[in-house]
């Protein structure tokens, strides 16, 4: 998919908000402020109702610094309404809350912590969640004729990359009656926007790509003012709001998010294809390769391949392991979308709650690493993964 408008999203991730602060800072301050003074009661039922925008109650997201980060979130992914949360799992609750009552439908791999929420939680509140494989997506249409009102899925998925068509899923689900919702972590706005491919949801772990710092923890949902509007009052009532100053800190990493990510997808390119050429290396999971199953969807509904890329070490999950822990400039942690680059074995983190079975029938072998590829040389990383693999 061709990028042409990378200068507006660029300048958007900068000058995206329209709140100016009073003394003439280019950006927004920190406002850790809990509650905001009114002149008079007309002017606090003005904000109150809505007629004027306004500062009023931290909690409910009424706060200048949080504001401003929304308003700039709306505008990378192309969204009417941005709300920003604790946390993604806080996103995804109250996603899955305001949306899901009547039914949920999660196709392919998803975050754990998400599955776990859908899988074990959200039935104690006779909130029902159907999974599918991706390769079963034909029985989605079965599975909505049940009465599901919400389609959820990861593309590219954690942690094989796996895609899935957004286009052909929205299409589907909207002939349904169904809501469409996409995590979009793995890309960011940068390399996808599921909203211009017809999804009515973005959900992003921020702590990931749009922190790309790894000193914050915030999740966000993007979308239309319809299908925002309700999510508002689970955020205030569920008290799941971000900091002012987490609000700050992500406002500050949106600034640098464009260049920030088209290195890291250089550097991910030339990573992946350093990898497949490598003969301890059984197979490499990258969507910028050619031979990667989605390589072609990937170049319809994406603008950048991403920084993710998975790599399956030859022999048993040990000898995965034993290369993890031999690398030097790669961190073993979990989490991703830094400026540092991590490795994280699934079976032992993102996924180490699924049984061995469960992990086979998704494709995902003890012997695969997970790389996030931060801004570091790419020749340095490649060189540490060569010495690790020797």
């Amino acid at each position: 998919m061709t990028e042409d408008s990378t200068f507006t999203l660029a300048t958007r991730a900068i000058h995206g908000s329209s709140h100016k602060d009073a003394h003439g800072s280019p950006h927004v301050p920190i406002y850790n402020t809990t509650t905001f003074v009114f002149p008079s009661t007309a002017n606090l039922l003005d904000v109150v109702d809505g007629r004027t925008l306004g500062a009023f109650y931290t909690r409910y997201g009424m706060n200048p610094s949080i504001l401003a980060l929304e308003e700039t979130l709306a505008g990378l992914e192309g969204g009417e309404r941005a709300w920003v949360f604790s946390s993604g799992m806080a996103a995804a609750a109250a996603l899955f809350l305001t949306h899901g009552r009547d039914g949920i439908v999660c196709i392919g791999d998803v975050y754990g912590g998400t599955m776990e929420l859908l899988g074990a939680q959200l039935p104690l509140l006779g909130i029902k969640t159907q999974f599918i494989l991706a390769s079963e997506q034909q029985r989605l249409d079965e599975l909505l004729g049940t009465g599901a009102r919400l389609v959820f899925f990861e593309t590219p998925a954690n942690p094989t990359l796996a895609l899935l068509d957004i286009r052909a899923i929205a299409r589907q689900a909207h002939a349904r009656g169904a809501l469409v919702a996409v995590d979009n972590t793995f890309a960011s706005p940068v390399n996808q926007r599921p909203l211009e491919l017809g999804a009515d949801l973005v959900m992003h772990s921020a702590t990931k790509y749009l922190g790309g710092h790894s000193d914050l923890t915030a999740g966000a949902l993007v979308g239309s003012k319809e299908v925002m509007t309700p999510v508002w009052n689970w955020r205030k009532n569920l008290g799941s709001m971000i900091a002012p100053e987490t609000a700050s800190l992500l406002s500050r990493s949106l600034r640098s998010l464009v260049v920030r990510v088209r290195q890291q997808n250089a550097s991910a390119q030339a990573i992946a294809e350093a990898m497949e050429r490598h003969p301890r290396i059984a197979r490499v999971l990258y969507p910028g390769l050619p031979g990667f199953p989605g390589h072609e969807l990937a170049k319809q509904q994406m603008y950048g391949f991403g920084g993710m890329l998975t790599i399956e070490v030859k022999g048993d999950g040990a000898a995965a392991t034993r290369v993890a822990e031999k690398l030097k400039v790669f961190a073993l942690a979990p989490s991703l979308g830094g400026v540092e680059s991590l490795v994280t074995q699934p079976c032992t983190t993102t996924h180490h709650g699924l049984s061995g079975e469960e992990r086979a029938r998704r494709d995902i072998s003890d012997g695969m690493l997970r790389l996030s590829v931060g801004l570091e040389n790419p020749a340095d990383l490649i060189d540490d993964l060569a010495q690790a693999l020797a």
